[in-house]
């Protein structure tokens, strides 16, 4: 380092932690209104820029050696405590930050050595200088690839490729700060930055491997949507001809109705006539399939599933209440709603006794929605992290429900009580737009 007094080691601190801190926040979202998000940075950063600064002026060398990795853990920490992230995101997160901030050290302490003799100014130019460039980058750039693919960042990424990130960031420091590394030369230069291109590299090259990785479980996940989708229609229009063959037979039948009440009246036997149209309409008022919900998507899929599931002599029920017009994708309503019912159906036939049920609570309840399906289950399905992992009994589409629930901001519950599986989902979906009386939308 190029060393300075204390009013230069206070600007150096500031640049620092103002890099890490900005690029974290640029990358984050927040646990808290961004509003407060930024007071609390603003009063950690001025609290860890003092320190440090008393740091250098009461011990200059404990300082050089430990000050920029007792940062990253210090910055770490809070960073994560702040942020509703997962800790793999932030590992990451706080990765990149210092990162970038070992190359901007870089940058100012070996162009000051190497072209001005170390003039410590010179240091704070180039420093502030490529702070300034990392954070547009950050901003402009690489803030909208992270944002973007965040949510595939969350599924993907494990405690291998964050230790990963957090070793090469070492390696990058190491070579940056490691005192006996300090020796000035051409050799010591080009190994730095080196080492700290290929550190640049990974952390690059991992970002978008998991981003790639996410996209591409979600076209599975869609293209095994669009087959359950399309096995549902297929369904829909065996009943559709189902009920052509019905209509057709009571055409039929009506022939003979017509010709028995023209004899009737022909008779004149209005009583027989008037007993023999009653009983008429009472039976076709019992063969008259009453609609679930007036949902007609949800209706549809209920419809196709509990006929399936009555097939194999399963008892089922529901209280389905849904009105029409909510903001949940047909496709969404698929997904969660035939999984489920599937699973039920699943864990009934393994059961293997010789009652079984299902019983589908769907209802509205301000702006969520409410799910809880309860089925005939065996007693010995085992979970890990609150989900099944079981073949028999509720484990079949439990991710694809999981992953499309929380589109919506929803939750999700799976136990066995009872000798019943039991699943509950909640949901969130958004309001509907009103429309205004100049025909454009708006929300509530």
């Amino acid at each position: 380092m190029l060393g300075g007094s204390f009013w230069i080691a206070l600007l150096r601190n500031t640049m620092s932690a103002g890099l890490m801190l900005s690029f974290f926040l640029m990358l984050d979202r927040p646990r808290f209104p961004i509003k407060k998000t930024v007071k609390i940075y603003i009063i950690f950063g001025f609290l860890l820029i003092t320190c440090y600064s008393i740091w250098y002026f009461w011990s200059y060398k404990t300082f050089i050696k430990i000050a920029p990795l007792s940062s990253l853990i210090v910055i770490g920490i809070f960073c994560s405590l702040i942020s509703r992230e997962s800790m793999y995101i932030s590992i990451y997160k706080i990765a990149a930050g210092f990162y970038f901030f070992s190359v901007a050290v870089f940058c100012g302490v070996d162009v000051a050595r190497w072209f001005f003799h170390g003039n410590v100014w010179v240091d704070i130019l180039v420093r502030f200088l490529c702070t300034i460039m990392i954070l547009i980058l950050t901003w402009k750039k690489l803030r909208k690839i992270f944002l973007d693919g965040i949510d595939f960042l969350i599924e993907e990424m494990d405690i291998f490729s964050s230790i990963t990130l957090f070793i090469s960031v070492l390696l990058g420091a190491i070579v940056a700060y490691w005192p006996n590394l300090q020796g000035f030369s051409i050799f010591n230069m080009v190994r730095a930055a080196f080492t700290l291109f290929i550190a640049g590299i990974i952390q690059y090259t991992i970002l978008h491997l998991y981003i790639h990785l996410g996209k591409e479980h979600l076209y599975q996940s869609e293209k095994e949507l669009l087959k359950l989708n399309d096995q549902l229609l297929r369904q829909q229009l065996e009943l559709m001809k189902e009920s052509e063959k019905e209509a057709a037979r009571v055409r039929h039948d009506i022939r003979h109705h017509l010709l028995l009440i023209e004899e009737s009246i022909q008779k004149g036997d209005m009583e027989n006539l008037s007993s023999y149209l009653r009983q008429y309409g009472e039976d076709v008022a019992v063969k008259k399939e009453k609609p679930i919900c007036i949902n007609k998507t949800v209706n549809s899929i209920l419809s196709v599933y509990a006929r399936q599931a009555r097939s194999k002599n399963i008892n089922v029920t529901m209280d389905v209440r849904l009105p029409e017009g909510l903001m949940i994708r047909d496709i969404d309503w698929v997904a969660i709603l035939a999984n489920v019912f599937e699973n039920a159906i699943h864990g009934c036939i393994y059961s293997k006794k010789p009652t079984q049920k299902i019983n589908l609570c769907i209802s509205k309840k301000g702006n969520k929605i409410i799910i809880q399906c309860c089925n005939t289950s065996s007693e010995d399905i085992n979970f890990h992290k609150g989900l099944p992992v079981s073949d028999t009994g509720g484990s079949i589409g439990v991710s694809s429900i999981i992953k499309t629930v929380s589109r919506y901001d929803g939750q999700t519950d799976f136990t066995v009580k009872n000798a019943q599986f039991i699943t509950k989902i909640l949901l969130n979906p958004p309001t509907p737009p009103l429309k205004t009386k100049t025909g454009l939308f708006s929300s509530i």
